[in-house]
């Protein structure tokens, strides 16, 4: 008999790969998983082609298509001023999770306690732990979602080595303000502590709200890791790019662990978006297109029973069904696959303690005529 010794012996499948199978074997109408059912721009899949064309199909280098890095500093200094070094500050990773990954494979060691926010993208806490490190879990509850940071202060020890953040947020579609981020500058100033930001949503915030980024605060930058998603960026989720920001001391220590993770990533696709983002329209139009189908959605829905929550960013709308049943979100999720074919995400699977306030979360990043039957199922419920 061999003798195995998990080192992630309460993690199994993820609720998007379990829910998403329902939603196959149920033919139910899937908006679980965070992913478009339209087709990328077909200009960018006609630049993938070209790049193949002109050669790019080895290794990358290991950092990212120099092209691509530059490209990505310029957005940046489009949308917040900020310049960071292409050379020494930005790597392109395979995807946002990837990132996420290895910075914490880069930062945690046995005994470093991490801080994050629950509803969390539930990736966070198994990487935490993978590396030895203890998650300190801060509750954020419905419908607002907000921080008490003298409550987060309390979380603090000697050992807190790392805080992540999320805005805009999977799955609550809560934003941090000026405010959230100045107080953050309090409690870590003086210390030694890191902040993980992922950001993958940048583009997704909605009624004329600013994201208030960490680069944006020279005391939060310093001591940040950035991170960001071309899969969200370009309806392109399956490409499985995105990007690290972070100040060279931190990205020096971040490509020591990327290049024995991944090396390289996919090298006509960098090209590819890389001169797809010449043009600025191809990044900032992106808003508007989310915040119509927002309204969109939520105008469908505002017919059926569910109790709709804020939605300031993200392409999910999160609701709750707390006033006409009470369910398990996870057993009323499962029925409503079955019995009215629609597939959604019960948001306790992204608290630790599978904490149930009686809510789901919706994709929206759908077809309009999806949503619609979705919406015309849902009205059933």
């Amino acid at each position: 008999m061999l003798n195995i010794q998990s080192k992630l012996p309460g993690v199994g499948t993820t609720i998007f790969s379990v829910m998403s199978k329902l939603a196959a074997e149920h033919k139910a109408i899937n908006l679980s998983q965070g992913f478009p059912d339209y087709p990328s721009d077909p200009k960018l899949t006609e630049l993938v082609h070209k790049a193949m064309k002109d050669g790019f199909n080895q290794y990358a280098p290991m950092p990212g298509n120099i092209l691509l890095k530059e490209t990505i500093t310029q957005k940046v200094h489009n949308m917040y001023g900020i310049s960071y070094n292409p050379d020494t500050e930005v790597t392109v990773t395979a995807g946002g999770t990837q990132a996420i990954f290895t910075a914490l494979a880069t930062i945690i060691n046995p005994g470093d306690e991490v801080i994050i926010f629950e509803p969390a993208y539930d990736c966070y806490a198994p990487t935490i732990r993978l590396f030895g490190g203890l998650v300190k879990t801060y509750e954020l509850t419905p419908p607002a979602y907000g921080i008490d940071w003298d409550m987060v202060k309390k979380l603090f020890t000697a050992n807190t080595r790392m805080i992540i953040l999320n805005s805009p947020q999977n799955p609550s579609g809560s934003i941090l303000s000026d405010e959230d981020m100045r107080a953050l500058i309090k409690l870590v100033s003086g210390t030694d502590i890191l902040i993980l930001s992922d950001e993958v949503y940048e583009h997704l915030i909605y009624d004329g709200q600013q994201h208030k980024s960490v680069m944006l605060y020279p005391e939060l930058r310093e001591r940040s890791f950035i991170v960001a998603s071309f899969g969200k960026l370009l309806h392109a989720t399956g490409w499985k790019l995105g990007y690290c920001l972070a100040p060279e001391k931190l990205t020096k220590e971040f490509r020591k662990v990327h290049q024995f993770n991944v090396f390289s990533v996919n090298s006509p696709m960098q090209q590819a978006i890389a001169e797809y983002l010449q043009d600025p329209e191809n990044y900032t139009g992106i808003t508007s297109f989310f915040e119509e189908k927002r309204n969109y959605f939520r105008g469908l829905l505002a017919a059926s029973r569910f109790e709709l929550l804020p939605c300031h960013g993200s392409y999910f709308q999160s609701a709750s069904y707390a006033h006409f049943s009470d369910e398990k979100d996870t057993d009323f999720s499962i029925r409503l696959i079955k019995e009215f074919g629609v597939a959604t995400i019960p948001v306790s699977a992204f608290y630790q303690k599978s904490t149930d306030h009686k809510i789901i979360r919706f994709c929206f990043a759908k077809e309009n005529s999806t949503l619609l039957q979705a919406a015309e199922k849902l009205k059933n419920v």
